[in-house]
C-alpha cells in the first residue's frame, strides 16, 4: 500500500531473541546452567530445531561434554553426553579450524559424517549447526543446532544468529567466573586484594556516612579519580546525581545486611554522568556492630543508554522527533480516565497542512520529508513544553493540552497559525509557503475515549479546511459534525452509486525481484471513476468508507473482480507468480467475509496460489487473535498473506512471531532514506535480516530511484516496490503489455 500511508505504533528490534537474553537476568546473574538453559531454549524456538545443546572441552581438550541439552519435545533439557577427539578427529579439527559448521546434510558433509552410524542415525538427525564458543583467547566449547526430519539448509542469517549465541554463552561463563570473584572478595580480605589489580569493576570501602575509605585503581578509567583523589569523597553530595539514590541504597542495606545490582546515575570528576550498578555488603566488627560497608561497582553506561534509545524510539516520531501517534493516544487516554475525578480543563487540537502535497509534487520525498522535521522544528519552539506535541503521521499534528481552557487552547493555535504561515521554506531554487488548518476540541467528563475525541478533532479541522484552509475551528456537535457529516456522506452516496454503475477498476504495480530472477508479482489497486470517467485515487474516498462501514463492500469488490478478471485472462496465469489484495480491518474480523473469500475462489475457479493477501501492521496488531485466526483459515486453502507497513510500530517484533505471513513489506519511511540516513538503514537492515530468519521473503516499499535499490540489493532484500521500480498501470493494460 505505497499510495495510503499508514501510521501506527512503533517498536524496535532485530533481534527481539538476543535483546531479551541480553535484557534478561540469567545472562547476568552468575548461575551458568541458567543462561545455558535460557540459550538454548531460545536457539530452539527461533530457529524451529528440535535439539539445542552446549558442549565444553575437557580440561586437556580431548573430548567435549554436553552441559545443557534442550529437546523441544518433550520441552526437556538433560545433560552428560560425552564425545571423544579419537572417535570423531574431522568434527574436532573443523571446529578448531572454522568458525562455524553448516552441515545441511550431515550425513554425507565430511565434517559431520562420523556421527552417522552411532549419532545423526539413531537420533534421526539430518541438519547440523554448530558454532564455537570463544573465552580468553581460546575455544572452549559449542554450541549445537540438531534438525530432525529432511534435511535443511541454513541460512546466512541462521549462521549470524547462533554465532551470537555462541558469544552470549561466552559472556555467561565470564558472568560466572565474575560471580565467583565477587563472592571471593566478600568472603576473603585476602582473595579480594588479590583480585583488585585483575578487575575492570571498582571496588570500594565506606563509612555509613558515605566517605570513601578505600577505592580500586579501576576508578581512575571508569570515574576519572585517582585513588588519593578519591578517598573522603563523601559519595552523597559528590558522586550521586540524585541524593535520594543514595538513602535507598543505605535503607535498603541496613535492611538487609546487603545489596545486589543497585543502580544509579553517577558524577565522574569532571562532571559528566554514567551508570553505575553496585553489589555490597555490611561490614561487622567482632562485637557485630556494623563498620561500613564494601563492594563492587560496575560502569554499566554502555546498556543503559542502549535501552534508553530504545526507549525514546518506542515514543517518538524518527523524522522530527516529536512524540509519536502511539504516545500521544497513550497520554490521551491516560487524561480521559483521571478527568472522571476533577473538574480541570483539557484541550486537544488536530493540525493538517495545507499545500503540503505541493512540496511533496514538485520537490520529490526527500523535501516533504526535511519540510516536516522544520515544522516540527518550528512548533516545538511555539508551544509551550508542558503541552504534549506529536506528530500523528503523514502531515498531520497533534498538541494535548493538560490544564487548559479552550479559549486558551483557541490562544495556542492562533500562535501555531501565525507561525506557520509566517515561515518560508526554501529547498533548491524553490520558495514554499504553506498553510495549516486546525480543529480544537475541548476535553470533558463527557468525552468518552481517544477514538471519538480524534474523530472531533479531525472533524473541526476539515471544517476549517472547508472554510478556507490555513484557519482554526472548534468542534460543535451542531457545527463542525455536521459538516463533517455532510462531506463524508457525499462521498457515501458517491461510492454506492459507483458500485451499482460498476465505476471502480484495479490498476496494477509491479513488485519487482532484487535478485535478477524473472518472478513477476503485482499489487492491485483500486480506483474509482467519476461520473465523467476521470481517475479518482482512493485516498479521497477510502476514509469515508471507513467511517461509515463502507470498506468491507469495496474489499468484496476487489476480491470478486480480481478473481473473474484472473478467470478471464488464464494465460496470465502463467506470466506471473501472483497478485496482492489489500484487506482492511473490518473485513479480517468478520467471518463471513471470509466465506464469501473462499466461495468466490470456489465459484471461479481461480487458485488460491495465485493471491497473497496484504494486511497492514496496525491492523494486524489492533485484532491480533482474529487475524491470525482468519490468517491461517485461507493459508490452509492455499493463500499467502504480507504484513504492509512493517516497522510502523514500536511492537512490530513482538507480535511478528505470532503471525503465520509470508512476506514483510518494509514500510517505506525507513526505506526511501536508507541511502543518507544510518538508523533508516539499520532499521531496513535489521527488519530484513529477522524476516529472512523467519523464513519470510521481504518486499521494501517507496523504492523511487537506482540508489535506494542498489542499496537494497546489497542488503538482500528480496523484492522492491516503486515509482523507481514501477508506477500504477490499468490492470487490463498490463495484460495487453505482457502478451
Amino acid at each position: 500500500m505505497d499510495e495510503v500511508a499508514m501510521s501506527g505504533n512503533q517498536f524496535e528490534v532485530f533481534s527481539e531473541s538476543l535483546l531479551n537474553l541480553v535484557k534478561g537476568k540469567a545472562l547476568y546473574s552468575g548461575n551458568s546452567m541458567d543462561s545455558f538453559q535460557e540459550i538454548t531454549e531460545a536457539a530452539s524456538h527461533t530457529l524451529n530445531v528440535e535439539r539445542a545443546s552446549i558442549w565444553m572441552y575437557s580440561q586437556d581438550r580431548s573430548s567435549i561434554k554436553s552441559v545443557d541439552l534442550y529437546e523441544q519435545t518433550p520441552d526437556h533439557h538433560s545433560k552428560g553426553d560425552e564425545l571423544s577427539k579419537v572417535q570423531f578427529p574431522a568434527y574436532f579439527t573443523a571446529m578448531a579450524e572454522e568458525r562455524f559448521i553448516d552441515a545441511h546434510e550431515a550425513h554425507s558433509d565430511s565434517r559431520t559424517i562420523e556421527f552417522s552410524k552411532d549419532y545423526l542415525s539413531r537420533l534421526g538427525i539430518e541438519s547440523m549447526l554448530d558454532a564455537p564458543i570463544r573465552f580468553g583467547g581460546q575455544t572452549i566449547g559449542v554450541i549445537c543446532l540438531e534438525h530432525i526430519g529432511k534435511f535443511r539448509t541454513w541460512s546466512s542469517q541462521e549462521i549470524t544468529y547462533i554465532s551470537s549465541l555462541a558469544d552470549l554463552v561466552s559472556h555467561a561463563v565470564e558472568a560466572q567466573k565474575r560471580s565467583i570473584a565477587e563472592a571471593a572478595l566478600l568472603e576473603s580480605e585476602a582473595r579480594y586484594r588479590s583480585l583488585v589489580e585483575n578487575i575492570p569493576d571498582i571496588l570500594f570501602k565506606t563509612t555509613l556516612k558515605g566517605e570513601i575509605t578505600y577505592v580500586s585503581p579501576s576508578v581512575f578509567s571508569v570515574a576519572g579519580y585517582s585513588v588519593d583523589e578519591a578517598i573522603g569523597i563523601s559519595l552523597a553530595e559528590e558522586i550521586y546525581v540524585e541524593p535520594k539514590d543514595r538513602e535507598l541504597f543505605l535503607a535498603k542495606i541496613l535492611k538487609n545486611g546487603f545489596i545486589k545490582n543497585f543502580e544509579a546515575q553517577l558524577r565522574r570528576k569532571d562532571g559528566s554522568q554514567w551508570w553505575g550498578s553496585a553489589t555490597a555488603q555490611l561490614v561487622k566488627g567482632d562485637d557485630g556492630g556494623v563498620l561500613g560497608i564494601e563492594g563492587l561497582l560496575r560502569d554499566i553506561s554502555v546498556q543503559k543508554t542502549a535501552l534508553d534509545e530504545l526507549s525514546y524510539q518506542a515514543i517518538h516520531d524518527r523524522l522530527t522527533g516529536l512524540v509519536n501517534r502511539y504516545e500521544f493516544e497513550k497520554r490521551v487516554s491516560h487524561l480521559l480516565a483521571d478527568i472522571q475525578d476533577s473538574d480541570d480543563c483539557h484541550a486537544m487540537c488536530f493540525m493538517d497542512l495545507d499545500q503540503f502535497k505541493v512540496v511533496n509534487d514538485t520537490s520529490g520525498h526527500v523535501a516533504g520529508d526535511a519540510l516536516l522535521h522544520k515544522l516540527g522544528q518550528l512548533l516545538r519552539c511555539t508551544i509551550s513544553k508542558r503541552y504534549t506535541l506529536a506528530r500523528l503521521g503523514g502531515d498531520e499534528f497533534g498538541v494535548l493540552m493538560e490544564h487548559c481552557t479552550l479559549d486558551e487552547a483557541h490562544e495556542v493555535a492562533d500562535e501555531i497559525l501565525q507561525a506557520v504561515t509566517d515561515y518560508q521554506f526554501r529547498w533548491e531554487d524553490k520558495v514554499f509557503r504553506i498553510g495549516v488548518s486546525i480543529g480544537l476540541v475541548a476535553i470533558t467528563k463527557t468525552s468518552t475515549d481517544f477514538t471519538e475525541l480524534f474523530r472531533q478533532a479531525d472533524a473541526a479541522c476539515y471544517v476549517a479546511k472547508d472554510m478556507g484552509r490555513n484557519r482554526i475551528h472548534a468542534y460543535h456537535i451542531d457545527g463542525a459534525e455536521l459538516a463533517v457529516r455532510h462531506r463524508d456522506i457525499n462521498w457515501v452516496g458517491r461510492i454506492n452509486q459507483a458500485l451499482a454503475e460498476d465505476r471502480f477498476c484495479l490498476y496494477a504495480q509491479p513488485i519487482v525481484p532484487l535478485d535478477g530472477s524473472n518472478h513477476r508479482h503485482y499489487e492491485l489497486l483500486i480506483r474509482m471513476l467519476d461520473e465523467q470517467g476521470e481517475i479518482i485515487l482512493p485516498g479521497a474516498f477510502l476514509p469515508a468508507a471507513e467511517r461509515y462501514n463502507l470498506i468491507e463492500k469495496l474489499d468484496e469488490w476487489v476480491v470478486r473482480y480480481a478473481c473473474v478478471f484472473l478467470a478471464e485472462h488464464s494465460q496470465f496465469f502463467t506470466q506471473i507468480d501472483f497478485v496482492t489484495i489489500n484487506l482492511s480491518g473490518p473485513s479480517l474480523t468478520n467471518r463471513s467475509f471470509l466465506q464469501s473469500i473462499l466461495r468466490v475462489f470456489e465459484e471461479t475457479g481461480v487458485s488460491p496460489s495465485m493471491v497473497c493477501f496484504e494486511i497492514t501492521e496496525t491492523v494486524a496488531i489492533s485484532n491480533l487473535d482474529l487475524a491470525i485466526a482468519f490468517i491461517k483459515t485461507l493459508k490452509e486453502s492455499g493463500f499467502r498473506f504480507a504484513l504492509d507497513d512493517f516497522g510502523s510500530g514500536i511492537s512490530s517484533f513482538g507480535y511478528l512471531k505470532n503471525l503465520p505471513v509470508d512476506y514483510l513489506k518494509i514500510d517505506g519511511m525507513f526505506v526511501k532514506g536508507i541511502v543518507d540516513d544510518p538508523i533508516d538503514y539499520a532499521m531496513v537492515k535489521s527488519i530484513n535480516e529477522i524476516g529472512q530468519v523467519m523464513g519470510m521473503q521481504t518486499i521494501a516499499e517507496f523504492v523511487e530511484n537506482d540508489e535506494i535499490k542498489d542499496r537494497l540489493i546489497l542488503l538482500g532484500v528480496n523484492c522492491g516496490q516503486g515509482y523507481g521500480l514501477g508506477k500504477p498501470k490499468p490492470l487490463k493494460d498490463l495484460v495487453n503489455q505482457i502478451f
